[in-house]
């Protein structure tokens, strides 16, 4: 691994571990505050750079942009399907 992926790794890394924790609270809680069109801009945005990623073969970009795609599939699922509150 060359000193340039060992950059793009921790990057992902930061950049992960910042939303896992946003995206867990989601799941608590069973809906989301984050608006719907910005939601909708990062899932789609993030779904076309996975792509690209994988057309260019660069995995750091494939697998951040992928679990970027499928946290912020979890925040539009919970942003159309809230849980209703127990009270």
């Amino acid at each position: 691994m060359t000193g340039i992926e060992i950059l793009g790794w921790t990057g992902f890394a930061i950049l992960v571990s910042a939303w896992v924790p946003q995206t867990l609270q989601t799941i608590k809680a069973g809906r989301t505050d984050i608006s719907l069109a910005f939601i909708l801009m990062y899932v789609s945005s993030s779904l076309l750079l996975t792509i690209y990623s994988v057309l260019e073969n660069d995995h750091v970009f494939i697998a951040l942009n992928g679990l970027l795609t499928i946290g912020s599939g979890i925040n539009l699922y919970y942003k159309l399907f809230p849980r209703k509150s127990d009270g």
